[in-house]
């Protein structure tokens, strides 16, 4: 079927061109077909290099937007490594540890990033370095509480339950020190994570006008170790942005709770 459309096609065509017609205004037609594969050509061109344009345009884009991130990712750990704790012995004398809420099963079950950071932050506890226990998290939703599970955690480890403070609204990095200064009126602090995330918490501690400093609680490698690396990355860029230019205050304030007090009044 298609060798015959073919062989219509050159067949009309033939006849076309041995026309009386097509001879005597051959040149019309030869003119008017030059023009039309100038045109498409010229289509073409355009056509590719609007597109090399686009591709330039976003290259560019992309590479400066990195290279900002990197920058703006240097500058926080740059200014936070030299407030690490990685030696007890020459702790600070600060009253307060503040342990970053993670993930919790719907059993209640701590994982294990947060297992680690609620045993550093308990070490820290036992040994005299601090008083008080901030635990901070998201208990933003009926059937999900970090705080409590972590609470029961350290009172079942042997913490006084009056020495434990609760922030119910810790759901982020930013919420959690700054309701640290300024609902339980904290003034230094040792902030309690993991080593990815410790430059991070330290800077936004100190850039809110807190005495912070930090203890990493990495016993083991963590599951998507290097996804988490990877989120810190543009996790960091963010909080740089966040500290610097787009400035504002958390979801959720709330009441004052002085850390000086008893933390009973905060566990429900």
């Amino acid at each position: 079927m298609t060798q015959l459309l073919q062989a219509f096609r050159q067949t009309c065509l033939y006849s076309f061109t041995t026309t009386q017609i097509f001879k005597d205004y051959s040149f019309i037609f030869l003119l008017y077909y030059n023009l039309m594969i100038e045109r498409n050509n010229k289509m073409k061109g355009s056509l590719k290099k609007r597109m090399i344009q686009v591709i330039v345009v976003l290259t560019t884009l992309f590479i400066s937007s990195m290279v900002l991130a990197g920058f703006m990712n240097y500058q926080i750990i740059n200014r936070s490594e030299k407030y690490w704790i990685t030696d007890l012995d020459h702790c600070p004398k600060v009253k307060v540890a503040l342990i970053l809420g993670a993930k919790v099963f719907k059993d209640g079950s701590l994982s294990t990033i947060l297992l680690d950071r609620m045993d550093a932050g308990i070490a820290l506890y036992k040994s005299g370095k601090v008083e008080k226990l901030l635990l901070s998290g998201d208990h933003g939703r009926v059937h999900y509480d970090e705080v409590s599970a972590m609470k029961n955690y350290a009172v079942q480890r042997g913490v006084d339950p009056q020495d434990i403070f609760l922030d119910h609204a810790g759901f982020r990095t930013y919420d959690s020190l700054y309701r640290a200064k300024e609902v339980f009126n904290i003034k230094a602090l040792i902030v309690v994570t993991q080593k990815f995330h410790l430059d991070r918490a330290i800077y936004t501690g100190r850039h809110l006008g807190l005495e912070t400093y930090g203890v990493p609680a990495d016993k083991r490698i963590y599951s998507k170790h290097r996804l988490n690396q990877l989120r810190e990355f543009l996790a960091r860029s963010i909080a740089f942005l966040e500290l610097h230019v787009f400035t504002h205050k958390p979801r959720y304030l709330g009441s004052i709770h002085d850390i000086a007090g008893d933390g009973r009044q905060t566990h429900n």
